[in-house]
């Protein structure tokens, strides 16, 4: 295995690094050794600089000497990557040994007569081994991510064999046990799933890994519910039919998963971004400005055909029947713009060839402008397009309509009327679908293109899904179970509405250019205006344990977090004050559920308490902005909203307190953690409750100035909504977002199952 320090170079040899992990941990390696390799070639070096070299050397031979018997260690116990790993580790220390020597220098120059070999005589030898060095190291932290995929996928076979279990099961008892060791399953790979998704380099396939997470996120309660569906009644085929898409949907993100983590190449690899229309028109304004530098980079009718091939995509908006004949026409026209400034440009363009110009001519120029506008246009009209479509769809889902007439006809077992309400949903999920589409073709970026696929395959699964456990529970209208499964689903479907209003969001900030932070209350507090604790506090990390008793609490913040999202996408007027704060309390809680998980911009204790303490403050400011809108209130409703704003102050107040008192000790910071993130949950719960009931008037008042209707009116239409679910949001009860009864919640029930 001996060789010289220059004889290897791995490091050439391709090895790729995918991993945030791997990249982070070669970063302080490679600088030291840049330390080692740039230092200046003086014909007098000092004390100081010798000291430090030798320094940095001894440290590097150090390091790696602990980093080798960590990779040792793991050889011991992977014998599979034993050979591998050893002759890595063996590489590695012994360019660590090479290090050390050409760097001990001593504390004087050495003569050329005393033989001994340094970095300052041998700066090839040096350049050498370092190479190496990276070259061995890499190959350890590749070696050793191997075993982090190996774990993945032996849990994944964990959770297939017991699916298979689940999916064979002919008694309650037997459910109940085998059910219970699948979720301890799920949540060991979603665990180990989770950290791969932060993990990974590559932003495409950390989006595909959180849309395949997502599906076994929401998959995991259908499971249950349709498996207890069809236990009750296993001679119901609707029953057999939507369990039996569970299962199939579980699997294929099971799978997908592990394409992502092993880089396997399946038959859906090229669906997974089919060709969009911002790519194109990219691509096109891309070709075209190539012309200034190059005249025949390529060809006229090479342009003609790029351009055409971007054209006829736009028949996915054209040729909808849900597009307006205005928005057809504009878009037909600007596709014809295009194409007459291309013409223009391919005239000038054959005309500068002909002189033999060697650049752009300045009508070549004006007709490059030209162009690059009109398909920028065209983009322009597009996104529009898409966007109306997906806003207006969103308003009108948002009543819910046909998922309440579905509930309501099988809990009354009419068959006619599921068959009718299903129909309706079908015309639905056929518009969200083919919206999702059109949202594709606009996004922007390859992970919203891979979100936007995600949310049409979602809607296109889900439908029928509905659909079949309505049918179930109308066949059967006493049955507690198919009434619960159907609501499991029902729920699934708002979830992804919700998904769909930020995914727009997002689609827009992209659009218009805004990018990573895009609000202001995203970012961190600035250290300027929130110093208080800067001196007495200290920054700590939670650690796994921490963050696993947090995690609970984390997941009730995003779901809070999504519900106010979902209601202040509900208010006509978006820039009401109300509607701006509750968005900043909502984006700042979901930060906060970020930091339970050990992700996002809240990377320690201090930081996390900085943004309670700007929360409060947003939470304040929103308690005056209720207090100037209830001064338009009659008495009950005032006294409805003053009571919950009441709270809402009393919250705040305590959050801020709890935020800017000092502790000491890892126990009293925990707990200071804990209280913060509970006391925002109960301020998120009140908003939740105040949102829609706030809504409800700023209509009310809103129709009466405008005279479009009565006070009677409203009255009429407010006692012919669901009272329920308005007395639960006036309480503070959560009624929407998929996954408020957490797996602990349905497993815990699963021994009332005889009962039902």
């Amino acid at each position: 295995m001996a060789s010289s320090p220059c004889g290897n170079s791995n490091f050439d040899s391709g090895l790729e690094i995918k991993t945030r992990s791997v990249e982070q941990t070669l970063i302080p390696l490679v600088s030291q050794i840049t330390t080692l390799i740039n230092h200046k070639d003086k014909p007098k070096k000092s004390e100081r600089t010798l000291a430090a070299i030798h320094r940095v050397g001894q440290a590097v031979s150090v390091a790696v000497g602990r980093f080798v018997a960590v990779g040792e260690a793991i050889a011991t116990e992977n014998q599979e990557l034993k050979d591998e790993m050893g002759q890595a580790c063996f590489e590695a220390r012994r360019a660590g040994d090479a290090i050390a020597q050409l760097t001990d220098v001593g504390s004087a120059v050495p003569s050329q007569s005393d033989g001994r070999v340094t970095v300052f005589s041998d700066r090839t030898g040096m350049v050498k081994a370092a190479r190496l060095l990276l070259s061995s190291v890499t190959k350890v932290l590749v070696l050793a991510d191997r075993i982090v995929i190996k774990q993945i996928i032996t849990s994944r076979n964990k959770v297939l064999v017991t699916l298979d279990h689940l999916e064979r099961v002919s008694t309650f008892q037997e459910f109940v046990q085998i059910f219970s060791q699948f979720g301890n399953e799920m949540v060991e790979f979603a665990h180990l799933t989770g950290d791969r998704q932060n993990d990974l380099k590559d932003e495409k396939k950390k989006a595909r890994m959180a849309a395949a997470r997502a599906v076994l996120e929401k998959c995991t309660m259908m499971l249950l519910t349709a498996s207890k569906t069809c236990l009750r009644h296993p001679d119901c085929e609707s029953a057999r039919i939507n369990k039996d898409a569970v299962f199939h949907r579980m699997r294929c993100a099971l799978e997908q998963v592990i394409e992502i983590v092993t880089e396997a190449r399946s038959c859906g690899e090229n669906k997974i971004l089919p060709a969009s229309i911002y790519n194109g028109i990219k691509d096109f304004k891309s070709s075209v400005e190539c012309l200034r530098e190059n005249l025949y980079s390529l060809s006229p009718q090479g342009m003609g055909s790029q351009l055409e091939a971007l054209v006829e995509r736009t028949e996915d908006f054209t040729d909808s029947a849900y597009t307006s004949h205005e928005q057809r026409q504009a878009i037909l026209g600007l596709c014809q713009l295009a194409r007459q400034d291309t013409q223009q440009l391919v005239h000038a363009w054959v005309e500068a060839q002909s002189v033999h110009a060697k650049e752009a001519t300045e009508d070549m120029e004006v007709a490059i402008l030209k162009t690059c506008q009109s398909v920028s246009d065209l983009r322009r009209e597009l996104h529009k397009v898409a966007v109306v479509r997906a806003s207006d769809l969103l308003k009108v889902h948002g009543e819910q309509l046909p998922l309440r007439a579905l509930k309501a006809a099988g809990a009354e077992g009419n068959l006619e009327a599921v068959a009718e309400y299903s129909h309706t949903l079908t015309e639905q999920k056929e518009q969200l679908v083919e919206t999702c589409r059109l949202l594709c073709h606009v996004s922007g970026t390859e992970p919203l293109e891979i979100t936007c696929i995600h949310a049409e395959e979602t809607f296109h699964v889900i439908g029928p899904q509905i659909i079949s456990a309505a049918q179930t529970l109308a066949l059967h209208p006493s049955s507690k179970i198919a009434k619960e499964n159907l609501e499991v689903f029902c729920e699934a479907w708002e979830s992804q509405l919700c998904d769909m209003a930020l995914l727009l969001r997002e689609i827009n900030d992209v659009f218009e250019g805004r990018r990573g932070d895009k609000r202001p209350y995203l970012s961190l507090p600035r250290p300027g205006k929130h110093s208080a604790n800067l001196k007495t506090a200290k920054a700590v990390k939670l650690d796994a344990e921490e963050q696993t008793s947090m995690a609970k609490l984390g997941l009730e913040l995003r779901l809070l977090s999504s519900d106010v999202d979902t209601e202040v996408e509900k208010w006509e007027e978006q820039e009401h004050d109300i509607v701006r704060q509750s968005q900043s309390l909502a984006s700042m809680a979901y930060n906060m559920h970020l930091f339970t998980r050990g992700e996002g911009l809240l990377k320690t204790t201090l930081d996390l308490f900085h943004q309670a303490e700007v929360l409060s403050e947003e939470g304040l400011q929103l308690c005056s902005s209720l207090r100037t809108f209830s001064t338009q209130l009659v008495d009950e409703e005032k006294s409805v909203v003053m009571t919950e704003m009441e709270k809402l102050v009393a919250l705040c107040q305590q959050l801020q307190m709890g935020a800017k008192t000092p502790v000491q000790g890892k126990t009293a910071t925990f707990q200071k953690v804990d209280s913060s993130i509970q006391t925002t949950r109960a301020i998120l719960t009140v908003v939740l409750s105040l949102l829609p009931f706030c809504n409800k008037l700023n209509r009310k008042y809103k129709s009466e100035r405008s005279s479009l209707g009565s006070p009677q009116d409203w009255r009429e239409r407010q006692d012919a909504s669901t009272p329920v679910k308005e007395e639960g949001a006036l309480n503070g009860k959560n009624s929407n977002g998929f996954g408020v009864k957490s797996l602990e919640q349905h497993m815990a029930g699963l021994n009332l199952l005889e009962s039902k």
